[in-house]
């Protein structure tokens, strides 16, 4: 006759269910390594920045906010008709300035009657823009020095820009990333040209 009641030292032994386990270490991993690749992402390729005034415009608008690939310039120098991003002279407590690069080092830069010129033939834009007023230090020809960059607004009459002295031609040095895309508002989410 068996003992139905009492104490049972023969305990049946729980089974750990494997397959969870290995799911739950397959999640855990796989949320460790978007974090990790994120980290990865902000510290040396992007980074988000606030435009600031109206001189990108109608490109980027005051109050956007656009991404920044700090690694492509690491391996590429700017082109003509790139969106750089730099702080002014390397000041690292003024906020980051948003530019067309117009000429690059070894080019010449004039402004003659509305109309930029690099290398003695109309610069060819990617957006339209309006005729220059006042041409400042680009009223005689420059002639961009190695390491710098001449740069403009999209909205030619209201941007600081290499034609005033306190800007100047951006050195490579001063230059933090290429404007990549925009991030917000979301209806105007997109790569930018």
């Amino acid at each position: 006759m068996k003992r139905t009641s009492g104490l049972n030292f023969n305990r049946r032994k729980k089974k750990i269910n494997t397959r969870l386990l290995k799911e739950i270490a397959i999640w855990t991993g796989e949320i460790l390594l978007t974090i990790l690749i994120a980290i990865l992402f902000v510290l040396f390729i992007g980074f988000r920045v606030s435009v600031v005034g109206p001189s990108m415009s109608p490109t980027l608008e005051n109050g956007e906010k656009i991404l920044v690939n700090r690694f492509v310039y690491k391996l590429f120098n700017p082109k003509p008709n790139d969106l750089i991003v730099f702080l002014p002279n390397g000041n690292e407590k003024s906020h980051y300035y948003i530019k067309r690069v117009i000429a690059v080092p070894g080019d010449t830069v004039q402004i003659k009657d509305g109309v930029i010129y690099v290398n003695g033939e109309p610069f060819e834009e990617k957006v339209a823009v309006s005729a220059i007023e006042n041409a400042l230090l680009a009223e005689e020809e420059l002639v961009i020095g190695e390491e710098e960059y001449f740069v403009m607004g999209d909205n030619r009459n209201n941007s600081e820009d290499s034609r005033y002295a306190s800007i100047g031609n951006v050195q490579k040095e001063y230059i933090v990333g290429k404007a990549w895309c925009i991030i917000s508002p979301w209806n105007k989410f997109g790569l930018l040209k």
